[in-house]
C-alpha cells in the first residue's frame, strides 16, 4: 500500500470476485493513494468484508465519516450487501448508488453502484456499469458500440448516455475451463499463441458455427497426429471460440462503430478478429475506466437537482 497515514476526502473500491482494489481520492479529485489485494468476494463471507476493506484503507480515515462508494461483485447477492439491477435503458452515469449494510466501524459510509439487467433477452451486468460511465465520461458523445472483453464479454449498444441494450457472452470463461479441465488442455499449454492462425480459425468459426464442437476436438486430434505446436492449438481455440462469440452478435458489431476497452492482449485479439470482417475498431486498455466512472457517478451524486 503507499501513502502511508494519507486521509481521503472519498474512497473508491473495486470489488471483484477475485480482487479487491482500493483508491484514496483527494478533495480536487486526484488520486492520493492505491491499494489492493487478492480478497475478492469469491473467498469471503459476508463478515469479512469490512476486515478485508479496512486492511486497506485505515490509515486513509480521518475522525469523521469517509464516503466509501464500491462498484463489483461486492453488491452480488453472495457480496456484502445485494445491490439492485436497474432497467435498461438507463444511464450509467447517473445510476444512484444504495447504501450497504451500516459497518460496524463509524467512521466508513459504504454505498454500492446497482447493476443493469435487461428484461428480452434476459441479461445481467455488474461491475461493467461503472467501466461504461467511465468510458462515457471520456466520450459523452459516443453513439455505437461498446465491446467490454473479459471472463463474460458484453457487447453494448450506447446512444445519447444511455445503455439501450446489451449482450454477454461465456467466452473467457469457456477458454478457461476448455484450456484447464478439459481435454485439450495437453495441446494449448503456454502463453504464445500464432496470429494468423487465430485469424483462420475466426474465420473458419464465423462461416459454419454450427462445427464449433467438432472443430474443438479436432486441436486435439491434430496435435496427437501431427505433432502440432501449443502457439498453434491455443490460437485454434481461441479463434474457434471468439469466431463463435462474434457470429452470434454480429447484429452488435456489423455496420456499427465499434470500440473494444479491455486487458492490452484480450482487447488486441478481439480487434484482429473484427477487423477480419472488415469492421474498424478502435482499442481502448479497460484499465483506467473504473475508476473514472467511481468518480463520475459520485461526482452525479453531489449535483444539484432541478425541477
Amino acid at each position: 500500500m503507499s501513502g502511508s497515514s494519507t486521509y481521503a476526502d472519498w474512497i473508491a473500491v473495486d470489488w471483484g470476485t477475485t480482487h479487491l482494489r482500493v483508491w484514496a481520492i483527494g478533495a480536487d479529485g486526484s488520486i492520493r493513494a492505491e491499494a489492493s489485494s487478492a480478497k475478492g468476494m469469491g473467498g469471503l463471507t459476508r463478515d469479512g468484508f469490512e476486515p478485508a476493506l479496512l486492511d486497506l484503507v485505515e490509515d486513509w480515515l480521518g475522525g469523521g465519516k469517509t464516503p466509501v462508494l464500491a462498484c463489483g461483485m461486492v453488491g452480488a447477492k453472495q457480496g456484502w450487501d445485494e445491490a439492485p439491477y436497474i432497467p435498461i435503458p438507463a444511464k450509467p452515469a447517473e445510476l444512484v448508488p444504495m447504501r450497504a449494510t451500516a459497518p460496524r466501524d463509524p467512521r466508513l459510509s459504504f454505498s454500492i453502484v446497482p447493476g443493469l439487467k435487461q428484461a428480452n433477452p434476459t441479461d445481467v451486468m455488474r461491475g461493467e456499469e461503472t467501466q461504461i460511465a467511465g468510458f462515457l465520461a471520456l466520450e459523452p458523445g459516443f453513439d455505437g458500440i461498446l465491446c467490454l472483453p473479459g471472463t463474460h464479454t458484453k457487447w453494448v449498444h450506447l446512444s445519447a448516455g444511455e445503455v439501450v441494450s446489451f449482450q454477454t457472452c461465456m467466452t473467457g470463461e469457456m477458454f478457461d475451463l476448455l484450456s484447464h479441465q478439459s481435454v485439450l488442455r495437453h495441446s494449448v499449454a503456454g502463453e504464445v499463441l500464432d496470429g494468423e492462425t487465430f485469424s483462420e480459425a475466426v474465420s473458419d468459426t464465423l462461416s459454419r458455427p454450427e462445427r464449433l464442437a467438432q472443430r474443438l476436438f479436432a486441436i486435439r486430434a491434430d496435435a496427437t497426429l501431427n505433432g502440432t505446436g501449443s502457439a498453434v492449438a491455443r490460437a485454434r481455440l481461441s479463434g474457434a471460440l471468439i469466431g463463435a462469440e462474434l457470429a452470434s452478435t454480429r447484429p452488435y458489431w456489423l455496420g456499427q462503430q465499434v470500440v473494444v476497452a479491455g486487458a492490452p492482449a484480450l482487447a488486441d485479439l478481439y480487434a484482429r478478429a473484427l477487423a477480419g470482417q472488415g469492421v474498424a475498431v478502435r482499442v481502448l486498455d479497460a484499465a483506467p475506466l473504473t475508476l473514472a466512472g467511481l468518480a463520475r457517478i459520485r461526482a452525479a451524486q453531489k449535483e444539484p437537482t432541478h425541477t
